[in-house]
C-alpha cells in the first residue's frame, strides 16, 4: 500500500472526521443525513489512520513529505 497523506493532512482529516461523526451520531441521528455523515467520517478516519487516500492516488496528489536524506 502507498502512503500519500502527510501529517498535517492526517490531523485535519481526523478533526473533520470527529466533527462529522458527532453531527451524524448525535445531531442528525436516525436520518439519512446522519447516516451519510457517519459514513463519510468513517472513510476520512480510515484514510487518516492508514495514511493513504485513493482519490489522491487517482489524481497523483501526494501531501506526504519525501525523505531527502539517503543512507
Amino acid at each position: 500500500m502507498f502512503n500519500n497523506v502527510g501529517a498535517i493532512d492526517r490531523a485535519i482529516r481526523l478533526v473533520v472526521a470527529a466533527t462529522l461523526a458527532y453531527l451524524g451520531l448525535w445531531v442528525y441521528v436516525g436520518s439519512s443525513l446522519g447516516i451519510g455523515l457517519t459514513l463519510l467520517a468513517t472513510v476520512l478516519a480510515i484514510s487518516a489512520v492508514a495514511g493513504s487516500c485513493l482519490l489522491y492516488g487517482l489524481f497523483g496528489i501526494n501531501t506526504r513529505k519525501q525523505n531527502t536524506h539517503q543512507n
